[in-house]
């Protein structure tokens, strides 16, 4: 009796261990960001996402877990002829993710090492269609085409390849000793054609400079000038007055008994000093209309003997 519990007990054990065991293997815990591929008996059975999930134990088993982020791979560095027939050394990164595990299970046997191949390839391809010149000046345009050409061919294995980045690139020894001496002469060119354009601007400065002194000289003699005959103007004006203004006070001294006085003996005086002056040139002798009048025959007496005498000293 006692071995038959027992049989019995260790059967009903194995069957718990068994049950366990099936039910361990029966639930599955599939990450974010994550896909489980499900084979049952070799033959795909499904795609298990992000979450609880259960198979059947000892029939279902995990074919492939692909990740469904963005991966980022080195794409290693290999030699690409140019259009101008230089050979250049490049390398880059690519960025791409998985949108259809299936295909990217089941379309190709490694699609990571497919991918990086297919970038390597398409690079050489893009770069065998540009000049040397462009590769530098145009890489965002040469990135882009290469992403272009990955996808269009890695689309069948399920990949969608995000950006490609060229990291280097490297011409030969002799291309760079060239490139540089080119960079060299156009700095050079590029520093004389600044020292011309600073000595012309130089000249210029120093030209209309000179322009500006003169015309302000100019202006200045002008003004110089235009106030020199507006003073000019200004004293003839006002000797022009001071005169009206003597003549307005000889005329109102004039009206008086006194001035008429004055005046005789000024003309008089004027006559006389006149009268000398022509004895003094001329043997003539001019005698007054009033030769009744004593004074004045006296006077032109003594002109007439002081002329003599002194033409005989002569």
């Amino acid at each position: 009796m006692e071995a038959i519990l027992d049989m019995v007990f260790s059967v009903q054990g194995i069957l718990l261990v068994l049950v366990v065991v099936a039910l361990k293997s029966s639930v599955k815990f599939v990450e974010q960001n994550q896909a489980w591929l499900i084979e049952r008996f070799g033959k795909y059975q499904g795609t298990k996402e992000a979450g609880l999930n259960f198979i059947i134990p000892f029939v279902d088993r995990v074919a492939a877990v692909r990740s469904l982020k963005e991966q980022a791979i080195d794409v290693p560095s290999q030699s690409a002829i140019t259009k101008d027939n230089i050979t250049l050394s490049v390398d880059g990164v690519l960025y791409f993710r998985v949108l259809d595990p299936y295909k990217a299970t089941y379309g190709v046997d490694d699609h990571v090492f497919a991918v990086t191949q297919l970038a390597q390839t398409t690079m050489r391809s893009e770069l065998g269609q540009m000049e040397l010149d462009r590769t530098f000046e145009e890489r965002n345009l040469l990135n882009t085409n290469i992403v272009c050409a990955i996808n269009e061919a890695a689309e069948p294995w399920g990949l969608q390849v995000l950006r490609y980045e060229i990291k280097d690139i490297v011409p030969p020894k002799s291309v760079m000793e060239a490139m540089e001496a080119q960079m060299k002469a156009e700095r050079v060119k590029r520093a004389q054609i600044l020292e011309s354009e600073g000595d012309r601007q130089a000249a210029i400065n120093v030209a209309e400079g000179r322009k500006q002194a003169q015309v302000l000289a100019a202006e200045a003699e002008k003004e110089e000038q235009i106030l020199k005959a507006q003073g000019e103007a200004q004293a003839i004006v006002a000797v022009a007055e001071a005169q009206a203004d003597a003549l307005r006070k000889v005329g109102e001294a004039a009206n008086t008994e006194s001035g008429q006085k004055a005046i005789q003996l000024d003309l008089a005086t004027k006559a006389i000093e006149a009268k000398e002056a022509i004895a003094r040139e001329s043997s003539i002798i001019l005698l007054p209309d009033n030769g009744t009048d004593a004074s004045a025959l006296v006077a032109s007496s003594m002109s007439i003997i002081n002329r003599l005498n002194s033409q005989q000293k002569g």
